[in-house]
């Protein structure tokens, strides 16, 4: 049955990746219709979420994000369809890019780094967009799917512009083994780790656990950090910009790197909410120990 799932949906996902950019977004608008007022979907997860992350808003305020939040949901997915046939040119029309000197920076010294970012923007078209740049080959971690069709359609979408991928449980043994190139590794660093591995901090009003992953293999190869935004002014348009986190990993505690990216998406969430995901279970675990506003806790 998964079989004629995907050779079903091969030619629909074919022929949105097809479509003018005028034609996605009414397509978007349909489904977000659909999404929204019909289908409802994860309706109860966004507004606990929201209403958890922004107590200091109205409710009409939310609301408001809450709707925004599904335009951009209903984009996300079908600009991110679309990327199995933009060109380069199409990419370089839809994202900017700001703070290329850090990056040349590193490259011109011979130094690897790893960019740190979060579910915030059009994390896809950002990882296309860099693929472009003259300077690091990009490395992304993900987690592969469990069906092995749509696992393939999804590699061939995210590696057909150059970029290479990590799975998730061989990151480390990925990057020891291609130190002799100079790469950029991308962490997404806002999924949910397991609780008892975790490093707790407050985030967004709410106890939240970060993967240790990114500081503790940052200050092992000591690799500088680059926090990467992928902002979204308008519709249609997104800035990528890059900023120097850590420029010494090797010299800090893990804790207090995850504190830093934390704190820098933290900043960018509260400027654009609606166009993180909200849909994301992220604090469906309880922290081992309180922590208060302000402080970090380790994890058990």
């Amino acid at each position: 049955m998964a079989a004629i799932g995907y050779y079903l949906a091969l030619p629909l996902l074919y022929g949105i990746a097809l479509l003018p950019f005028p034609l996605l977004y009414l397509l978007s608008d349909a489904v977000f219709v659909l999404l929204f007022h019909v289908v409802r979907y994860r309706r109860g997860v966004v507004r606990t979420n929201l209403r958890n992350s922004f107590p200091e808003k109205s409710e009409a305020e939310r609301r408001t994000i809450e709707r925004d939040f599904y335009r951009w949901f209903c984009d996300l997915v079908l600009e991110t369809v679309r990327t199995l046939t933009l060109t380069e040119a199409g990419v370089k029309r839809l994202v900017v890019v700001e703070g290329e000197e850090v990056l040349r920076k590193y490259h011109d010294a011979g130094r690897s780094i790893i960019l740190v970012m979060g579910h915030w923007g059009n994390w896809e078209l950002g990882g296309a967009r860099f693929s472009r740049l003259p300077y690091h080959r990009l490395y992304v971690i993900y987690h592969p799917l469990q069906d092995k069709r749509f696992d393939a359609l999804m590699v061939r979408m995210r590696t057909r512009s150059g970029t290479r991928l990590y799975p998730m449980q061989d990151a480390l043994k990925g990057m020891l083994r291609d130190r002799g190139q100079l790469t950029a590794t991308a962490f997404i660093a806002d999924q949910t780790p397991p609780p008892e591995h975790a490093y707790w901090t407050i985030f967004l009003h709410q106890p939240t656990p970060i993967f240790r992953g990114t500081a503790k293999i940052a200050r092992k190869l000591d690799h500088p950090i680059i926090y990467v935004g992928v902002d979204r002014p308008r519709r249609g348009r997104y800035v990528m910009r890059f900023e120097e986190l850590v420029p010494a990993p090797s010299g800090l505690p893990e804790d207090t790197i995850s504190e830093l990216h934390t704190r820098r998406l933290e900043a960018d969430i509260r400027k654009r909410p609606a166009i993180w995901l909200w849909t994301h279970r992220r604090w469906k675990h309880k922290p081992p120990v309180e922590i208060s506003p302000g402080e970090g806790a380790a994890g058990a």
